[in-house]
């Protein structure tokens, strides 16, 4: 399981303090990309050799509200790895409470938007963050 800290910024509260539900949407693509960028393979690198990585399916269920500074960590691993497609599942822990758990589908696909195959490197490094 990847993990990936960040402090929540005032920007991302409403005037109560509380984080604005989309804002974990971010949180999961923070996560997404400092485990791509940690294990080699950073999006601007996939995007140049011609790999996109869209989400195509998002979900979060809230449990428990997250606030203005909270230092917040995001866990991450893979749910399911197909030859086009993967699955991340997230949570989102404050001092070891789950505030928040979700997953979104991803599917990798050329500079015309057609599905192609996970570059075999990528899909091995994924491999090792399978948990179902």
């Amino acid at each position: 399981m990847f993990k990936c800290k960040l402090r929540v910024r005032y920007a991302e509260s409403d005037q109560m303090g509380v984080v604005y539900y989309a804002n974990f949407f971010i949180y999961f693509e923070a996560a997404r990309s400092e485990f791509m960028r940690t294990h080699g393979f950073p999006y601007s690198e996939m995007e140049k050799n011609g790999f996109f990585v869209p989400v195509v399916e998002a979900y979060c269920k809230y449990l428990s509200p997250a606030h203005y500074d909270d230092e917040l960590e995001i866990h991450l691993w893979v749910l399911e790895l197909k030859n086009t497609s993967f699955k991340y599942g997230y949570k989102v822990v404050r001092e070891g409470k789950v505030l928040a758990e979700g997953f979104t589908r991803h599917v990798v696909v050329n500079k015309d938007m057609k599905p192609v195959r996970i570059p075999e490197k990528v899909k091995r490094m994924l491999e090792k963050f399978i948990i179902k």
